[in-house]
């Protein structure tokens, strides 16, 4: 699991924040957004209070993965929102959100906004997450083609943001895994410099070597104008990873031993 987040060509501040956490297989990354430093302010409150409620959530293991999820996400949100509310240098400050949790053979993966999250396994490339923007509506209504989507100037319109409101909704989805998948999560200061079939290329070449494979898709992106800041995680799959049962009979035999 490794991290990259860079400001890029243009822009004097990094608004992103990213947190790993491999001995709890929890990823988060955040794009923030707001005027001045306010921005920073969302993403890095996001990634810290998500951070400290998993670690702690997952230890007590009370909640399903997807209930936690939606609980840390919640409190984020209203910690924000509060932020916003009450110190007028914070006003309409925000962020997108995507994060992950790998825990017994799945990945428990909750996005909102326009943060992405990819998979490739195998030969197959693909975005998992579906962003939340008002693109994405366009194409779905049928309005313009993922072409027009590529040369739009609508880029950065999300629909759903961390931190804008009381309440917000996470999309959470749960999926299996398999030893040699590799995961990437990004801001969209990658994806909106870099194309994906370039993305991938670059994936299936340095799937050995994930540092190099994130200063690669940074360097890519810089590359190609870096007109946004751009953060990257990389995690792959290197064996099964299941939750041990300790039923009544495990623990018979463990008082036995």
């Amino acid at each position: 699991m490794v991290s990259r987040s860079d400001s890029g060509m243009v822009r004097t501040h990094n608004e992103d924040a990213v947190a790993t956490h491999p001995a709890i297989g929890v990823a988060v990354l955040a794009d923030g957004m707001g005027g001045y430093n306010a921005g920073e302010v969302a993403s890095g409150m996001a990634t810290a209070v998500i951070s400290t409620e998993l670690e702690q959530g997952l230890g007590e293991g009370r909640k399903s993965i997807s209930e936690l999820l939606e609980a840390v996400i919640g409190h984020a949100n209203e910690s924000i929102y509060r932020a916003a509310e009450s110190q007028p240098q914070y006003s309409g400050m925000g962020t997108t959100l995507v994060m992950a949790v790998f825990r017994d053979n799945h990945i428990s993966v909750a996005h909102i906004g326009d943060s992405r999250m990819y998979r490739l396994r195998g030969d197959v490339f693909e975005c998992v997450t579906r962003d939340h923007s008002l693109l994405q509506e366009q194409i779905d209504s049928g309005m313009i083609t993922e072409e027009d989507a590529r040369r739009s100037q609508n880029k950065n319109l999300v629909t759903r943001a961390l931190g804008v409101d009381p309440v917000v909704e996470p999309e959470i989805h749960t999926y299996e895994v398999e030893t040699g998948d590799v995961y990437l999560f990004c801001s969209d200061g990658l994806n909106d410099m870099v194309e994906n079939e370039d993305i991938e290329l670059t994936l299936k070449a340095l799937s050995a070597n994930l540092d190099l494979a994130a200063e690669q898709l940074v360097q890519m992106a810089n590359d190609n104008g870096g007109r946004d800041n751009v953060s990257v995680i990389l995690v792959k799959v290197l064996q099964p990873f299941p939750v041990a049962r300790r039923g009544w009979l495990a623990r018979l035999l463990a008082w036995l031993k």
